[in-house]
């Protein structure tokens, strides 16, 4: 009884602390006056988000993913999963059920539920700390991992994409791993974790294979400390991911196979891969002794192999293979987050520091632990998760997201130990080493160093800009001129095509979403292309009205890639014949203009 008591009054401990810096980061955000509810700093997904869940209560089909406002004419389908709409959607109707205000309701939503994940990070980097490396770890998780999590602006006030989500799966799986050898539903609870982070995006399908396959070398070489754990995990994996596949794939798309979401293709891997680790962890003759172990997960994985190369052996392609050529050199290589390590050194080597200096400190950490020996199961966790995520964050900057999250683990655990020296033998060394760890462990800090330093060396004059400017065309109010009119089709470039459908009721064409590949190509030819193919596409498409950015990095883009096509005769002055300006955007910083009704 004692020991059940001891272990609730931890949780609290732990929840407590968590909700204290929740708290303290909402504070700094109100402050601030909660500016990304009225400007979402350029994040189309956070608003496409919004536009989702909107639809889904006005009655849009729970298995419909269609967004009809963007694309070609019927729209698209989107990659994303009910999985993070429904609970954003049900903050929403319950707020608007007791306010009658569904514009506050969505504000509400828009602040609690990044929040909430945010509170919910920060339990689980607390325990993971806890269990890796003692109650001495758990302050320094605190501080640490809020300024990470905090600096990263993936749980910030609007933010409603799925990463955040995934982030905090995927934190929470590998905490309840760390806690499996002496709380026993931990397992079933890290499969089932696994499973939904799975589900809500292939982003994290990386770290949902390397737990996968740690958790069944740990059951290898140790079956008797690993076995349960192993069984467990696997059952909840294949549970959970089989519960979601007829929860939200419709039946008529069960035989489908989709590479970048949830579909047959992870379901049939997910529930092989999970049941087929059970199996081999609860059967005495596959398990009974570590060649066997070893020899049956190597046909397990055979078999995971041959499934996938004969049935869905177009999955094996790099993600964007099939992209089309003009919108991999147009879109895809200038998306921020999909950039490589090596692309950042060239475009911004001052954010190096921000993204990677934290996880590769505590690489090296966990490389030090490894060669003066005392190797533990949760070093294997933490270590092999960690460096795979550093690996994904070279491949694409995103990935740094879960790289710095994980970081803070074994650096908790470094200021602890530091902490521990310096009060049992306590000198200035001591105390100097202690602080020296604190600093190097704070993400922000090197970020901070990064932009101080580039600021020193910066040349040439700086710009400086009227506050309520908005160059980039990403705040609400820009948008309030084209809201007012009637709704239309609006030919934008893709960087404005979230906005125009959370702040009017307008469709559009472009999206930067690799499965709207039809409607961006269209915007494509019409902004690239003259002025006689840009009035044909608006003449065949039923096009209203045009809208221009001038400061918004697409549109000086395009007109850089085609400085005799549309566009950038728009951006030079020269109104075709067939527009006229609208009155009230003149000089503004989204110019409209309307097609005249012989255009």
């Amino acid at each position: 009884m004692s020991i059940a008591r001891n272990g609730a009054s931890i949780w609290e401990s732990d929840i407590s602390f968590a909700l204290l810096a929740t708290l303290g980061v909402l504070a700094v955000h109100a402050c601030a006056g909660f500016p990304a509810l009225s400007n979402a700093g350029g994040d189309n997904d956070n608003l496409l988000r919004l536009v989702e869940v909107r639809d889904l209560l006005a009655g849009q089909g729970w298995f419909d993913l269609h967004q009809y406002r963007m694309g070609l004419e019927g729209g698209f389908v989107i990659h994303w999963s009910r999985l993070v709409d429904a609970p954003i959607a049900a903050i929403v109707l319950a707020v608007s059920s007791l306010t009658g205000n569904m514009a506050l309701a969505e504000n509400v939503a828009r602040v609690a539920w990044p929040a909430l994940l945010f509170c919910l990070t920060m339990v689980f980097i607390i325990r993971a700390a806890r269990s890796f490396a003692g109650d001495r770890a758990v302050l320094p998780a605190v501080v640490v991992g809020a300024a990470a999590l905090y600096f990263m602006g993936i749980f910030a006030p609007g933010a409603l994409d799925h990463h955040n989500a995934q982030l905090m799966l995927t934190v929470t799986s590998l905490s309840f791993l760390l806690d499996a050898p002496v709380y026993r539903p931990a397992a079933l609870l890290a499969g089932l974790c696994s499973a939904l982070t799975l589900a809500v995006g292939m982003e994290t399908a990386p770290y949902v294979a390397t737990i996968g396959v740690c958790l069944a070398m740990l059951f290898a070489f140790d079956a008797t400390g690993e076995r349960i754990i192993a069984m467990d995990f696997g059952l909840g994996f294949a549970g959970v991911s089989a519960l979601v596949f007829v929860t939200t794939i419709p039946m008529q798309a069960w035989g489908q196979a989709q590479c970048d979401a949830f579909s047959t293709v992870q379901f049939v891997v997910a529930v092989l891969a999970g049941t087929g680790l059970a199996a081999i962890a609860s059967i005495e003759a596959a398990g009974s002794s570590r060649g066997r172990r070893l020899l049956s997960l190597a046909l397990l994985g055979i078999v995971l192999g041959a499934v996938v190369l004969s049935v869905f052996p177009q999955c094996l392609s790099a993600p964007y293979a099939g992209l089309d050529s003009r919108l991999k050199a147009l879109w895809l290589d200038n998306i921020d987050e999909a950039q490589s390590l090596f692309q950042l050194v060239a475009r911004d080597p001052g954010e190096l520091a921000a993204r990677y200096a934290t996880p590769l400190v505590a690489i090296v950490l966990m490389a030090l632990r490894l060669v003066r020996g005392g190797w533990r199961r949760q070093d294997s966790l933490v270590a092999v998760l960690l460096a795979v995520a550093f690996l994904v964050s070279v491949w694409q900057v995103r990935g740094s997201t879960f790289s710095i999250a994980l970081a803070v683990i074994p650096l908790s655990a470094w200021i602890a130990k530091w902490r521990r020296r310096a009060e049992t033998s306590p000198s200035r060394g001591s105390v100097l080493r202690m602080a020296a760890a604190w600093l190097v462990s704070v993400n922000a800090i090197w970020s901070g160093a990064a932009g101080a330093a580039s600021a020193a060396f910066e040349t040439g004059a700086k710009i400086t800009r009227d506050a309520g400017a908005d160059p980039s065309c990403q705040a609400k109010a820009t948008f309030a001129a084209l809201g007012r009119l009637p709704d239309t089709t609006v030919l934008a470039v893709s960087n404005l095509g979230s906005p125009i459908l959370a702040y009017s009721g307008h469709r559009v064409f472009a999206g930067p979403y690799h499965r709207n590949a039809g409607g961006d190509l269209l915007a494509f030819d019409a902004f690239l292309g003259s002025d006689a193919q840009a009035r044909s596409i608006v003449r065949d498409h039923h096009v209203g009205l045009v809208a221009l950015c001038r400061g918004n990095p697409e549109n000086q883009l395009f007109a850089f890639a085609a400085p005799d096509g549309f566009l950038a005769g728009l951006m030079r002055g020269s109104v075709p014949e067939w527009l006229e300006p609208v009155a009230e955007t003149r000089g503004a910083s989204l110019e409209l203009y309307r097609v005249r009704p012989n255009g």
